[in-house]
Parts: C-alpha cells; sequence; structure tokens
C-alpha cells in the first residue's frame, strides 16, 4: 500500500498551525520592526530591479556544488525544485505535481509537469530531473552536501517522460525535505553535461535567469518572462514582479550600512549587530529576522590529529571559557547562544544537554592536567614536552563574516587565560577547501541550515570527512544510518544519543545560532522565506 501525498495550497506566510511533516523549521522571526505600521500597497507593482548587497560571499554559485547559504540565497531564484516546503513545514507541489511514498519509505515516485522549460530551451522532464540527480551521486563532481541530501540512492529511474522513481534499499524518509531546498534544484542537463565550466554559471527553470557572476563582485539576475510554474502555495505561479535582482558583496559593515540608508541598494544581510537597535528606529527601514534551524554556528574540532586528538584537550577546550558572554559582547543580543549541537528550534533537539557543558574554567584546568599540559612558557601557554598547547582556527574572511572574527578574537583572551593558544590562519576559499579535505587544520567553523535533524548525518557522518564532516569522526555512523529511516520515539532516541556524544565527547563546540535577518526599505514588499531560512524574491515587489 502506498501513501498519497498530495498537498493542500496554503499561504507561505501563515504562522498558524505549524506541522511537523519532515523536520522543525523554526520560525523565530518572520518580525520586523516596522511590520505593524507598514502600509502595503493594493496589489503587486510590476517591474524595478531588486538590489541586495551581502555581507560574504561565494567561490561557487551552483548549488550542486556548494553547500553555501549565499549560493542557495542566490540559486533560490533561478532553479526551482521538485518540491517546495512553507514555513509550516508543509510539503507542496512544484515541479512535481504529484507523489507516492510506499510504507517503508524505500521508494518515491514522482510525476513531473509536462509545461516546464530551462532558460536555455531544453525541456523539463523525468529525463532531465534524472540526469541531474546522476550528476550530484557521481563522487568525482564533487557534490558533497547535495549528494548528503539524496542519502543513499539504489537506483533512479525515470521510465516515460512524466515518471521519476528513487528508490532504495534502506529506508531513507527525509527525502522530500532535501528535494525543496537549492542544492537538488533542478538545471539544464545540457548545461551540466556540457563540458563547460559549472562553477560560476546556473541554468535553471526559476522564474530569473543568472546574467552574471563575478566572485568578490556579485551576480546580476533577470526576469524570465515566460515564467508560469511557481511554488503552488504562493500567490501567484506566473512571472516574477520584479525585472531583476542585483547582488553585491560589500565585506564592510559600514559600507553596507551606508549604502542601505543612503537607498544606493534596496536591502542588506548581515546586519552590524551595534547598528540593529538604531535601525530599528528607523521608520523608513524594515528588518526581517528568521532563526536558522539546523546545526548552529560551530566550532569543529579536528578529532584525527593535532592536540585534540586527546579527548581531555577537547573537552577542556570546549568548556574554558564563556562562550555565550562573547556571543552577547559580539552581537549585542541579536543572536542566541547554542545549547548543543542542534538549534534548540530544530526538531528532535535534546533539551537535556543545554548548554549545562559551558564555560567552567576550573574543570578545563583539571582536564589539561590530565592531559599532560602542566607546564607554563613565558607568555603564560600551557606547554607538553617543550611544545606549546597551540591550536588553529582556519577560515576564509570572505565566507565567515567579520562579525564571526570578531567573535572569536573576543574568545581567545578567555583561551588565553586557560593556557591555550588559538591562532587565527586567515586563508583563501581554495585552500580552504583543500586544507579541510586533508585535515590540516585544528578547527574549522560553519553552520547548516536544514528543518531535519538528518542534518547531523551531513556533520558527523563517515561519508562526509574532509566536507561536512570537519570534526572527522566516523563512531556515529550507526545510530545516524537507523535514524534515517526510524519513525517516532525511536528516531528521536538515536537523535539524542547522537547529541550527546559530540558533546560528552567533545566533536564540537556550538557557539551560536544564526539568524537571518534582512534590514530593507520600506518599498521592498513581499517577501517570502525559502526552506534554507534565506529571502526569497520571486514574490517580491518595490512599492515606489
Amino acid at each position: 500500500m502506498e501513501k498519497r501525498l498530495r498537498r493542500k495550497l496554503g499561504r507561505a506566510g501563515s504562522l498558524s498551525g505549524a506541522l511537523l511533516i519532515v523536520g522543525a523549521l523554526a520560525l523565530a522571526g518572520c518580525s520586523s520592526s516596522a511590520e505593524e505600521a507598514q502600509t502595503q500597497t493594493e496589489g503587486p507593482v510590476e517591474g524595478g530591479v531588486l538590489k541586495v548587497a551581502f555581507g560574504s560571499d561565494t567561490p561557487i554559485i551552483n548549488p550542486h556544488l556548494s553547500g553555501s547559504s549565499i549560493t542557495a540565497t542566490i540559486a533560490r531564484e533561478v532553479v526551482d525544485s521538485l518540491v517546495s516546503q512553507d514555513v509550516n513545514n508543509e510539503i507542496h507541489p512544484w515541479l512535481a505535481s504529484d507523489w507516492s511514498i510506499n510504507d517503508d519509505n524505500t521508494e518515491y515516485t514522482f510525476t513531473i509537469r509536462d509545461d516546464v522549460t530551462f532558460s536555455d530551451g531544453e525541456t523539463l522532464d523525468a529525463g532531465a530531473v534524472k540526469e541531474n540527480f546522476d550528476f550530484i551521486l557521481d563522487p568525482a563532481n564533487n557534490s558533497n552536501y547535495a549528494r548528503s541530501l539524496l542519502g543513499p540512492v539504489a537506483a533512479i529511474e525515470a521510465p516515460d517522460a512524466s515518471t521519476l522513481i528513487i528508490r532504495y534499499d534502506t529506508p531513507f524518509s527525509p527525502l522530500l525535505q532535501g528535494l525543496s531546498l537549492p542544492y537538488l534544484g533542478i538545471q539544464s542537463s545540457a548545461f551540466i553535461n556540457g563540458g563547460g565550466e559549472l562553477t560560476n554559471r546556473i541554468v535553471g527553470s526559476g522564474p530569473f535567469l543568472l546574467d552574471s557572476y563575478v566572485q568578490g563582485q556579485g551576480s546580476k539576475l533577470s526576469k524570465r518572462d515566460d515564467y508560469n510554474w511557481g511554488p503552488t502555495h504562493l500567490d501567484h505561479t506566473g512571472p516574477a514582479h520584479l525585472d531583476g535582482i542585483e547582488y553585491s558583496y560589500l565585506p564592510e559593515a559600514s559600507t553596507r550600512l551606508g549604502a542601505l540608508e543612503s537607498g544606493q541598494v534596496d536591502a542588506i544581510d548581515a546586519i552590524p549587530p551595534a547598528n540593529n537597535a538604531g535601525l530599528r528606529g528607523n521608520d523608513d527601514i524594515v528588518i526581517d529576522t528568521y532563526e536558522n534551524p539546523g546545526v548552529p554556528w560551530t566550532f569543529q574540532l579536528n578529532t584525527e590529529t593535532g592536540p585534540f586528538s586527546d579527548p581531555l584537550v577537547r573537552q577542556a577546550f570546549q568548556t574554558a571559557v564563556d562562550i555565550d558572554a562573547g556571543v552577547q559582547a559580539t552581537y549585542f543580543g541579536t543572536v542566541e547562544p547554542a545549547t548543543g549541537p542542534l538549534s534548540s528550534h530544530t526538531q528532535y533537539a535534546d533539551a537535556s544537554i543545554d548548554g549545562s557543558w559551558k564555560n567552567d574554567p576550573d574543570r578545563a584546568a583539571e582536564l589539561l592536567d590530565q592531559a599532560g599540559w602542566t607546564e607554563r612558557d613565558s607568555e603564560g601557554y600551557r606547554t607538553k614536552d617543550g611544545k606549546r598547547l597551540s591550536v588553529r582556527w582556519v577560515y576564509d574572511a570572505a565566507q565567515s563574516g567579520q562579525d564571526n572574527v570578531n567573535l572569536v578574537q573576543a574568545l581567545q583572551s578567555g583561551y588565553r587565560e586557560s593556557g591555550i593558544e588559538l591562532v587565527l590562519d586567515s586563508v583563501d576559499s581554495g585552500t580552504l577547501t583543500s586544507r579541510n579535505e586533508s585535515g590540516d587544520y585544528d578547527i574549522v567553523a560553519y553552520f547548516f541550515v536544514r528543518a531535519e535533524p538528518d542534518i547531523l548525518r551531513t556533520v558527523y557522518g563517515s561519508a562526509t570527512i574532509g566536507a561536512g564532516n570537519s570534526s572527522r569522526v566516523s563512531s556515529l555512523d550507526g545510530q545516524l544510518n537507523e535514524a534515517v529511516g526510524a519513525s517516532g520515539e525511536r528516531r528521536e532516541e538515536l537523535y539524542a544519543q547522537v547529541q550527546q556524544e559530540i558533546i560528552n565527547e567533545a566533536y564540537s563546540v556550538p557557539i551560536y545560532v544564526p539568524n537571518y535577518q534582512l534590514a530593507h526599505t520600506s518599498d521592498l514588499q513581499g517577501v517570502e522565506w525559502a526552506t534554507n531560512a534565506k529571502p526569497f524574491f520571486y514574490n517580491s515587489f518595490l512599492s515606489r
């Protein structure tokens, strides 16, 4: 017997009656400083180019090849997905008009729309979808994050133009939520198999076309006039209201803020925390805030080599400083400190952990003594066999953003008091990738946004060591792989075990829960929120 899933249509902005379909999508604010006072325009205004400035960059624009949130934000406007997920966690038709799932979650059958084309004129059918997924599943293409979302696929079949079948040998329940993400958005098979450069282009079927992308500068998108197959839960499915979108990269906070306040851009992200309160007092500026589900911004500790191969040192590092105070001082209360390996708003986040492992310098000192780091050098750092206890955070400043760098610098002094030298090692994006793959680091830091606890498999499963799994652990595979096909209490139990081991063995140090803050002029209306907790401008318009 099959479970037939045809979802009713609904308004994406509704916050009532939240449903847990495939994972907990936490909406901490689709809130705004001028929300109540803002007067909505009567009906959408057609035309205009939206200008958005980002505080961080991405080296790769193609969502098949990158797990970057900036990549996903831009790509969401260019690629469509088989299904969509609204802010209430309900799954809706998109490129797939219908689907069915067998009882043990090992076979998914999708009916693909027959009226969709890519921007290069190619037809989007089941065969094209299969070619996209075959590309992602091929290890040679390094589609690490996208491949993890598809899971352990046994076979993909396209018996005819309108039918796609995905089969698994073992149950895999998170597929629909993964399919809603832009990383599994569908691109022209002629493009992805054409032998050209893929990192700086996207050819999709979405409401906008990617006209240009230049790393370190930005991207330009233009409206697709014949688009008529938007997500079915939105107010319209036809062409976008905007003529285009221009994304720029402005890493300096003051420059980005000045561009918004002077009207050079319509919206910015990465709002300087110190300026948040002032912006909220500006009647011409609206701040929309959306708290991320998934894995918080986290120090991932290399457990294979270096000081953190010793669990005592990892545990000492985890508890040596007052992380919450550092987060408060750096972010001025605009983000919440992390309480565990999952955001507290994510389904199956283990509340029993609740940050109890934090801020115990006396325990850290005892642990370091037990590990043999008992001496101090002339600068006060602990030593062992004449070697200083020094650990390196390897990061790309363009991707990390200045606020995160400021936060780590704020934590440095606390670690120094405990005798640990925390070194900031800034590298370019290519070097960061290669060092992450080879394990040449002590710490890397990142967050993953996903409304599904299966994100823990991406970050802690052995299949992604050198990519998503930067702690380089393999001991959690049993629970993570069983949880993929489990349900109910057993799934919750397995994820609790995983989170407790992550903290108890100090594979990671969760720091804070990122949220997406979009500051924009009151002229920008109709902003939706995509499954990856980022703004989706397909339904947006400029009222001026």
